[in-house]
Order: C-alpha cells, then structure tokens, then sequence
C-alpha cells in the first residue's frame, strides 16, 4: 500500500486535541507529530478537519448466514465504514446460530472474503452447549453472549443452573441482553387480550419493562459477583439499572461493565407516535427521563461503551403489526454522526465520544494494536469535518435494508474518510472496493 501522510489534522485521541501530522506506513501508524514530510507518501491535507480513532463497535447483527435478505457482512460493514466504524463485534443469533466452534469458524471464513471493516464474533452461549463453550479458546473470538431474555433468533438461555455454570466455567468476557422473560410474557399477555396483534406502539415499553429490565441485569450482576465472572451488560436502557454500575475504579479493574447505545440516548418514548416501529428494539426505548439519566451514566462513567446494537430488517417486516413487527434497526452508518450532533449541543465532549466508542471497547475485550492514534498501531482512522451539514435521505442510506430510524435528520458533522489498517476504505461518500480487513487479535494473557 505503500505510505500515506495526513497533513494538519486536529487529532482527538486519549484525552487530548492537538494539530499533527500522521505518516501511515502499509497498515500501521509510524509516525505522529509536527511538519512530518516523506518524498514517498501521498500527502493528503485535512486542514481544518478532526481524526479520530476508529470506531470500535461492540455490539452488530449483520444477519450472515440465514438472514442476508436483511444485509450481509460485505453490506453491512461497507455501511459501517461510512460511518466511521472500523471494527465490529458481530453477534451469534444468525441462522445457524453461532453455537458451535465449527459455526463461528465458519462465520470467520465469510468474513475474511467479505467484510469491509475489521471483525469479529461473539459466541452464544445457549441451555446445552455448556460443553462446546468449554472447548473455546479465549483468543478465538472477542467473547460470550448470553439472551438472558428473549429477543431476534430465540436464543433465551433460562436454565438458571446452566447460566451459573456458564458463569463459572470462561475467562472471556460474557455479554448479556438482560430482560425478564416472564414479566415481559405476562405484559404481553395483558396488551394482547385488550389489542389482539395491533397493540399501539407506544406500549413496547411497558411490555418490555423497567422492571423486566432490572430484574434481569441485577440477578446477572449479582450471579457474576457470585461467580467470579466478567459480565458485560449490553444495551442498558433504563435509568435504575445505572445504579448497578461503579465509576470509582479504571475500566482496566472492572469486572462488571456496561454498554448504552444510540438510540436509547436519542430517542424517548415519546418518539413512538411519529416512528412507531422504527423504533422498536429490544430493550425497548424508555421515558425522557431514563434517557437523561444513562446519559449521566455516560458522562460520569458507570457505563463504559457507547454501541449501536445495528440490526437490520427489511421496511414491509417493520410495517407489520406490533406482535409482528421485529425489533431492531440499521444504525452504523449514523452512530458517530448522532453523537458528534450531540458534541455539537454541548452533551458531551469529544473527547468522551473517543474515550467510549474507540478506547473502551480496545480496553474491555483486549483487543491488540486498535482503538487508539499510536506509533505501532494499526491505521484505522476516522477523519471528520464538524462543521458539513447534510440530511439523512433514501439516497445516501447504504444499509442493505435501504432505510434508517434517523430518515430526515440533519448532522451538522460528517465522516470525510475512513481508514481500514492504513487503506482508504471510504472517503467523500465513495467507498473503496478493496477489502483490507482483519481478524481481530487480543491482548489476553
């Protein structure tokens, strides 16, 4: 690939916003500072223009195998570049799901032909595969998920005896999606007996509940404290369960973490008359005022990760009636834009921004060499213009589903270039058609 020189660039990077030079070498940084000049690099000058690291996102459906008229890995990673993600952490509850070593390895074989962006697996954990699990090198994927409560795929882990065992028996990490089964099965019983199929939208939230939410998460959290084990509670969107998590320790001493994402810092429950299904996940969108409280969560660092949870489905499956209708939408291609808005309005800063969506994740799942603009690191690099805006529209969605909950939205911030291990993988709304990712390695002893 040969050298590459970004010239004047505003780089944001560990706690820190300064102007310097970066000279990429084939796939990695190998040179940060003032006035750098090569003879043999093609100089690019970003003046005026902010870099960030990567983004790492811990937390992808990119439905392959099975379900890849919703969008495959090459579609869904080629999104994901646009929006200035560079890593992904694909999840198990495909078709087949990725229960098995052969499985997930197959899930790697598809991703080293197709995938755009850098990548890797979670494995699922499920009521009988505790055996397998056991078998599971700790290098071989970025770690565990566990259902907790039901959602996309029908992957429910309820055998409480199996979830301990699982808990005790894995260094990696184990991420959860936490929702009681029976509470929720219990509202939706309710609701159905008073709506039939076409119960009202706004009322995803009360089925999928807070306490549905709580009692999942704290009886997790309590059973890892128990065991020993290192849990990562994925997609928190309640207020009360941010109490759960701790700040006065690094991330590094955490062994119970938490992650947030971008809808459930955006939207409330009072966007459901005017999206209706758009806005259906699981866990559900809550009030305003859990909305307020995960982000002083973030802010004051009881939730580590801010992820994206993108899970595509196509429009006539999101036009259904609400027993029909699955839940999940697209969100990589908009994720950064959304909370470089946010950056714009004060919220939070950019360098929190960094610190959730590129640090943390290289911290919490010990990934090698990504996550950070260091000397020796690979080059995944995100260049921004903070100051370019343009609307969400049909036409420059490249989500395989063609459609995104943020359809009309204006950003005042736009991705420019991203930078796959030192190559330009996307730049000024082009992709390349080179594919220059890898598999990811850890740093786990």
């Amino acid at each position: 690939m040969g050298k590459i020189l970004l010239k004047n660039g505003t780089i944001v990077n560990e706690v820190v916003i300064e102007e310097n030079d970066i000279l990429i070498e084939n796939d990695l940084i190998v040179k940060i500072a003032k006035d750098i000049t090569d003879a043999n690099a093609e100089v690019i000058d970003v003046q005026g223009l902010h870099i960030l690291p990567g983004v790492i996102d811990d937390q992808v459906h990119f439905r392959e195998p099975g379900l890849t008229h919703k969008g495959t890995i090459a579609t869904e990673s080629r999104a994901a570049l646009a929006g200035g993600i560079t890593t992904y952490m694909e999840q198990p509850n495909t078709t087949p799901q990725t229960t098995t070593i052969e499985k997930l390895e197959r899930k790697f074989q598809i991703a080293a032909n197709s995938s755009f962006a850098n990548y890797s697996f979670l494995f699922g954990g499920t009521n009988d595969n505790l055996e397998e699990l056991k078998r599971l090198d700790k290098n071989a994927c970025s770690g565990i998920k566990l259902f907790l409560g039901s959602s996309t795929g029908n992957m429910l882990v309820d055998d409480e005896k199996v979830i301990e065992n699982i808990f005790s028996n894995t260094e990696m990490v184990i991420s959860a999606h936490c929702e009681d089964e029976t509470t929720i099965r219990e509202n939706l019983a309710k609701y159905k007996s008073e709506f039939g199929d076409d119960i009202p939208m706004r009322y995803h939230p009360v089925i999928r509940s807070e306490e549905a939410c709580y009692l999942s998460s704290s009886r997790a959290i309590a059973l890892a404290k128990k065991t020993g084990a290192r849990l990562h509670v994925f997609h928190l969107s309640t207020g009360k369960e941010t109490d759960l998590f701790r700040n006065d320790i690094p991330l590094e001493e955490k062994k119970i973490t938490a992650e947030v994402c971008i809808h459930h810092l955006w939207f409330s429950d009072e966007d459901y008359n005017e999206k209706g299904s758009f806005i259906k996940w699981n866990p559900a969108v809550k009030t305003a005022n859990d909305r307020d409280l995960l982000w002083k969560a973030l802010l004051d660092d009881r939730l580590d990760v801010i992820a994206t949870d993108h899970a595509p489905h196509l429009l006539e499956e999101k036009n259904n009636v609400y027993t029909k209708a699955p839940s999940g939408g697209p969100l990589v291609q908009h994720a950064l834009p959304a909370m470089l808005e946010k950056v714009a309005q004060g919220v939070i800063s950019l360098e929190k921004v960094v610190q959730k969506m590129c640090h943390n994740p290289a911290i919490l799942f010990q990934i090698k060499k990504r996550g950070y603009i260091r000397e020796g690191y690979y080059a995944d690099l995100v260049v921004a213009n903070l100051n370019d805006a343009w609307t969400v529209t049909k036409d420059n969605i490249a989500y395989k589903c063609q459609w995104s909950p943020f359809n009309g939205v204006e950003f005042s911030s736009k991705v420019v270039h991203t930078f796959i291990n030192g190559h330009l993988g996307y730049s000024n709304g082009k992709f390349s058609e080179v594919r220059n990712a890898k598999r990811l390695t850890y740093n786990r002893p």
